[in-house]
């Protein structure tokens, strides 16, 4: 991933092999993580990921076997802003909060 700090605001260029390097990772990294919880499904949690593009997204939903509304919040969120570096998991939280809220639950 390259970034660059320009007139128009920060600029990355997501390199073509960073989705397959994640792909490769992301289990390997999420067993060490979640197994000590007994959590092997990762359907069962909620996903906040930060949406580095649609490419990375779609690898981490294959990978693991991800039902598409896992990425939801974080697909519109990519859609609607682009990707807004850090701040990008501030407005998926709170799109999160905004669908729960919508849908009359009380997880927000």
């Amino acid at each position: 991933i390259d970034g660059h700090l320009r007139e128009v605001g920060l600029t990355f260029h997501l390199l073509k092999d960073v989705p397959g390097l994640i792909s490769k990772n992301i289990e390997k990294a999420l067993v060490e993580a979640f197994q000590p919880l007994g959590i092997s499904d990762y359907n069962s949690i909620f996903w906040i990921a930060h949406p580095g593009g649609p490419a990375i997204l779609d690898q981490v939903e294959a990978k693991l076997s991800l039902q598409p509304e896992k990425m939801q919040a974080t697909r519109h969120v990519l859609s609607e802003y682009g990707n807004m570096s850090s701040a990008c998991v501030l407005f998926i939280l709170d799109e999160m909060r905004r669908k729960s809220k919508e849908d009359g639950l009380a997880t927000t």
